[in-house]
């Protein structure tokens, strides 16, 4: 950015650039960098265009270190610059409100909204170690790594660019091993056992900060349908059981909104359900929200734009006709309330699914083909 080619360009020509979501860079502050790069070049002559550049940048989306150290600190005195830096505050502020604040501005640009991982399940009739990565730029897989054994029924969680992987079976036995990969470095190491062993279970990050806990909640220990939930503290390295659901549950969906943890569905050894549950780690209590439309073992939950998506699952034996689900059902927490939305092109059971930029991708199930 700091070429003379770039230098040059004429406001117009910048503003295109900008208007594109194909651009190639790896964060949106790039791009809010080179603008200030470009206007503070010629700053007499061309600071009377911020707030129309602005407009073209996602500053909801940058930081909120950035945006107030950076953005606020430069732009904040132009009337014209302060709307768009309140919008972006309120992003910030009120992640509840994300699905009314909504707009061109926080739709992340192809390149920032990283790759999506594919992690081990089911081989034919063993499980597998293998991953894939899918890479949006290119709308392509294509293989990464392997896990050190084969699991199926585990749960995964992101974590200041590690990737925990948790529980599950090996084919033979239930586990209650930790397994690490550093992204940055590609290494795997073994973090401390859980206290229980799981399998079917959910695991969610509560948080956002370096050292935010990490939840295995629910499962099947090999016995018995568990309504156990333990937390790993990445401080003392070690897992703590924390307050129980108060139903047992496996295969259920488990996400974060809102700083809560919410566990859906799932199997308690008699049937699937539809009940929903909401930890406050604050006073550590679970307590119960409305109940989902429709019975569901094997679905995902995901959340996104202050609302929980749950997608797909079974509520009779998956392999009966009819028995896997395509409906998705949206929570809202401020109603506590769900609502029937479009549903999946297939019916999927024991689905992944996640926020990719700005939409809900729902990968695999039990089927071959998908």
């Amino acid at each position: 950015m700091k070429q003379p080619e770039f230098l040059s360009l004429h406001v117009d020509q910048l503003a295109n650039l900008l208007k594109s979501d194909d651009l190639n860079v790896t964060a949106e502050e790039d791009v809010c960098d080179c603008v200030l790069t470009w206007v503070h070049h010629d700053k007499d002559n061309r600071e009377k265009y911020l707030p129309t550049l602005l407009k073209l940048v996602k500053l909801p989306l940058l930081s909120s270190e950035y945006l107030i150290d950076k953005v606020e600190q430069t732009c904040g005195k132009i009337q014209e610059c302060q709307p768009l830096i309140m919008e972006a505050v309120k992003w910030h502020l009120l992640p509840e409100r994300r699905g009314l604040l909504a707009s061109y501005r926080t739709r992340p640009r192809t390149s920032t909204i990283g790759r999506l991982l594919a992690i081990g399940g089911m081989d034919g009739n063993k499980g597998a170690s293998n991953m894939e990565v899918y890479d949006p730029r290119t709308n392509t897989w294509s293989p990464y790594m392997r896990m050190g054994t084969r699991r199926l029924q585990f749960g995964v969680a992101v974590l200041q660019r590690k990737l925990i992987i948790v529980g599950g079976r090996d084919g033979l036995k239930t586990l209650n091993t930790v397994d690490c990969l550093d992204i940055a470095t590609m290494s795997w190491s073994t973090l401390a056992p859980m206290n229980t062993h799981r399998h079917g279970l959910g695991v969610a990050v509560l948080g956002d900060g370096p050292n935010a806990p990490v939840y295995a909640v629910g499962g099947h220990d090999g016995w018995i349908y568990l309504n156990s939930v333990e937390r790993w503290d990445s401080i003392s390295r070690s897992w703590t059981v924390v307050a129980p659901m108060a139903g047992a549950r496996s295969t259920c969906g488990v996400a974060v909104l809102g700083g809560r943890l919410y566990a859906a569905g799932g199997r308690d050894g008699g049937a699937c359900l539809r009940s929903l549950e909401c930890y406050n780690p604050a006073t550590n209590h679970w307590h119960n929200c409305a109940p989902m439309t429709r019975r569901r073992c094997g679905l995902s939950i995901c959340a996104a734009g202050g609302y929980l998506y749950a997608l797909g699952g079974h509520e009779a034996p998956a392999n009966t006709v009819g028995g896997r689900l395509a409906c998705v059902e949206r929570y809202d927490p401020s109603t506590d309330t769900w609502t029937l939305l479009a549903r999946l092109s297939y019916a999927r059971d024991a689905i992944g699914s996640c926020l990719l930029g700005d939409k809900i991708v729902a990968v695999g199930t039990y089927q071959t083909n998908l």
